[in-house]
């Protein structure tokens, strides 16, 4: 496939995954009379069975005897599993709780979230636009805590949820697919064991309420498995820069959904938080584009200079002196 093929694919990719991921608020609602424990276990055990079916197809099971031996990946692994499924159920209770627009400015809060791990847990230095963005957020959430009467803590949850699990899977050093079907391998058996717990106390939905119902909960494992593909393809075929850009689509739908569709009410202290957190983003956005820049710019004058030294050619070597004594 051709260069500007493989970006268009790229591109494609990546608006399905963030595309889905953003309309994502359209879908938790049709579980209902669910609830979001219901909902997030029926995630977890559909979700592996539709990575079993994808690795089956793909014949991609080699990696799994060399990762049971080593414990350490294992255990970050099993970390990755328990944040992802508090992201997971966070996102999803308030989803239907009213909350979409709090669950935006959450996607919206993780970058300047995983920077702050950046520099504090693995001891990263920021260039001055960068402090500029992370002081430039915390003030949007102290503005955010005033619009709210509390700290927006939905929206911390699921940026800190997340952004642990981001540093999580950085150790473990898996692909997408692998590391998803390890990672609900992990929730597999719990949230099996809830499911049937909820159907023997007369609690779970999953046959009481039609078959159309029973279809949407089998669903799950592939609305959560399709975004991850795309992203997956989208990423080996875009610069990280650009899929850095488009990871803001997603976000950006859900606070479209939540004013349109929703109809959450936002008063002017909430906009002026969005508002700080928009200019901290815009602040990264632009620091990082300038500085991808700069390093292309370094590595073609580098390459300039090694072609021209390698088009030069030797010096012919000096002629003797003539010998005086003679």
């Amino acid at each position: 496939m051709q260069p500007k093929d493989e970006a268009r694919s790229g591109l494609a990719y990546g608006f399905a995954a963030y595309g889905l991921w953003g309309l994502f608020p359209l879908y938790w609602p049709l579980l209902e009379p669910a609830g979001a424990g219901e909902i997030l276990a029926h995630r977890m055990v559909w979700s592996l069975v539709v990575a079993v079916c994808v690795l089956v197809a793909l014949r991609r099971w080699a990696w799994i005897r060399p990762l049971l031996r080593q414990p350490r990946r294992l255990a970050a692994i099993a970390l990755a599993a328990t944040v992802i499924s508090i992201n997971w159920g966070m996102y999803i209770w308030a989803v239907n709780s009213g909350y979409v627009v709090e669950t935006a400015l959450g996607y919206f809060i993780n970058p300047l979230v995983s920077i702050a791990f950046g520099v504090v847990l693995l001891r990263e230095r920021l260039r001055p636009v960068q402090w500029a963005a992370v002081g430039v957020g915390a003030a949007a959430v102290v503005v955010l805590a005033v619009g709210y009467g509390r700290l927006p803590w939905i929206a911390l949850t699921l940026a800190f949820s997340f952004g642990t699990y981001s540093l999580v899977k950085k150790q473990v050093g898996l692909d997408g697919l692998e590391s998803f079907a390890a990672e609900t391998s992990v929730q597999f058996l719990p949230a099996l064991a809830f499911l049937l717990f909820t159907g023997a106390q007369g609690d779970a939905t999953f046959v009481g309420e039609g078959v159309g119902h029973t279809l949407l909960l089998v669903t799950t494992g592939a609305v959560t498995a399709i975004p991850l593909i795309c992203f997956g393809a989208s990423a080996v075929r875009l610069p990280l820069s650009t899929l850095g850009l488009m990871q803001y689509l997603a976000p950006t739908f859900q606070f479209v959904l939540g004013l349109v569709v929703f109809h959450e009410s936002m008063p002017p202290e909430r906009w002026a938080g969005f508002v700080l957190v928009w200019l901290a983003l815009a602040l990264l956005t632009w620091d990082a584009l300038r500085h991808a820049r700069l390093g292309r710019l370094a590595r073609a004058s580098a390459r300039a200079a090694a072609a021209q030294a390698a088009a030069i050619p030797p010096a012919a070597p000096a002629a003797p002196a003539p010998d005086a004594s003679r």
